[in-house]
């Protein structure tokens, strides 16, 4: 079913023109409440309007006898929530027709206007307040769209997703969670507990191919049966090849955009009341850390930061195999210490089941689902972007410049220069790692593991 604008229209009651609900199979299906409450959240909203359209009893099931059927909510894809408009505002309200377009349209007017119209619509239909999960990633989302998330007292959204969203005002975004958080707050507020906004947004579903024509003639049942087979297919092999989850079972850099200066202060002023899909570095350079002033750190020579955000998940030190601050341990470790995991769930809108970590593949018995957080600037130098190693504070001091000029100093001809192996026999003996690579790894930089970005180039 493909989604669209999202209306409701009522079937007329024409004789013979729909199954008695008697004998209406998919009603008798969907009548059984397991088979409904794992097969809605895979439904654009378009489409479960729709259903409920065709008759009285599907609108009995769906609108008014089944709680949850709108608790989970993705609007990427409904055309009309989509905001794809280049060059000026003024196009005569031809690119989109949610907002008046005219000389007292504010900026978040504009630009959250598809979004705005349609919670309107579906506020009409008293379905909004349903709502737990909400995905909006890839639209165009303002920071006062979100603030109204969090204050309106009608809204029950407990799980919001605005990854890779367009418009954004993080500043503005960053002061209203800090305000909704204060320790003045009313009680059971804010109804928000859980905000991707850091990751990358979930791969977009796969589509079923184009009806098959035979003869002029659209073979609808038939290439509707190979078109879900294909899908199917496609689900099994994502799950059977799948890595696992980030930061348990993944290494390396877990969040590939810039993070704003701020977040880390949101992060730390929000930790008791609202999680994230990222965490707080534990590394013995921040206040955060139970290793703060207990081991010995490099100066990095700029200004301090007191917290940081963890974008690398990193496992065992390669020397001790341990941390100075010690693991983030899913099951031991406290609530506020776990990131929101990806994909956001389907089928529960509860914190617990948005941070609980997914048995890795090939994994028997009881597993230890652990990771160490860290930001860029406490991995410089510690940290390997092709094997993923990585010497803790604890085992692996950085030369400071002046060890490193006390070296000696090798002139090599143009014309019989070194290779690699022999300039990495001539660097300190106690250095393990340069410009972002294991000196063993360093010959092989240029066959680097795609996503895992080395800022430090060779």
């Amino acid at each position: 079913m493909a989604s669209g604008v999202v209306t409701q229209q009522y079937a007329r009651d024409l004789p013979g023109s729909e199954i008695p609900d008697a004998t209406n199979p998919l009603l008798n299906l969907l009548t059984n409440t397991l088979v409904l409450h794992q097969t809605i959240p895979y439904l654009p909203i378009s489409s479960l309007l729709n259903l409920a359209a065709t008759s009285p009893s599907f609108r009995d099931l769906l609108l008014r006898r089944t709680p949850g059927v709108f608790r989970h909510l993705d609007l990427t894809r409904v055309k009309t929530a989509q905001f794809d408009i280049d060059g000026g505002i003024d196009h005569g309200g031809e690119i989109w027709r949610n907002v008046q377009v005219d000389e007292n349209l504010t900026e978040d007017d504009f630009y959250s206007g598809p979004l705005r119209g349609i919670f309107q619509s579906i506020r009409r239909r008293d379905i909004l307040h349903h709502v737990q999960t909400l995905v909006l990633d890839g639209l165009s989302v303002t920071a006062e769209f979100c603030n109204d998330i969090l204050v309106d007292p009608s809204l029950r959204v407990r799980i919001l997703s605005i990854r890779d969203v367009k418009n954004l005002n993080e500043r503005k975004l960053m002061q209203s969670l800090r305000y909704a958080c204060r320790s003045t707050r009313p009680d059971d507020t804010p109804r928000l507990k859980g905000l991707y906004v850091f990751g990358a947004r979930d791969a977009p579903a796969l589509t079923a191919p184009a009806p098959v024509r035979q003869n002029g003639v659209a073979r609808g049942g038939a290439n509707i049966s190979i078109g879900w087979n294909h899908k199917s297919q496609h689900a099994l092999k994502e799950s059977i090849h799948s890595d696992g989850d980030d930061w348990y079972h993944k290494r390396g850099r877990m969040i590939g955009r810039h993070i704003t200066d701020g977040w880390a202060e949101t992060l730390l002023d929000c930790r008791e009341v609202i999680k994230f899909d990222a965490v707080l570095c534990t590394g013995p350079r921040h206040q955060n850390s139970p290793a703060f002033g207990k081991t010995r750190v490099t100066p990095s020579g700029g200004v301090e930061s007191p917290w940081g955000v963890a974008t690398f998940a990193l496992g065992r030190c390669a020397a001790c195999g341990s941390a100075p601050e010690g693991f983030t341990t899913y099951g031991e470790s406290s609530a506020e210490q776990l990131p929101l995991l990806a994909p956001v769930p389907l089928h529960s809108s509860t914190i617990k089941a948005a941070t609980c970590p997914t048995p890795s593949p090939g994994s028997k018995g009881e597993e230890t689902h652990k990771f160490v957080p860290r930001c860029l600037e406490c991995i410089r130098e510690r940290y390997c972007f092709s094997c993923d190693q990585w010497w803790c504070e604890a085992c692996y001091q950085l030369p400071s410049r002046h060890e490193l000029s006390a070296q000696h100093v090798h002139i090599v001809d143009q014309t019989n220069g070194l290779v690699d192996h022999e300039l990495t026999a001539l660097e300190p003996s106690n250095l393990k790692v340069r410009k972002g690579y294991f000196l063993n790894c360093y010959s092989r930089s240029t066959k680097r593991r795609p996503g895992n970005r080395n800022p430090f180039p060779p």
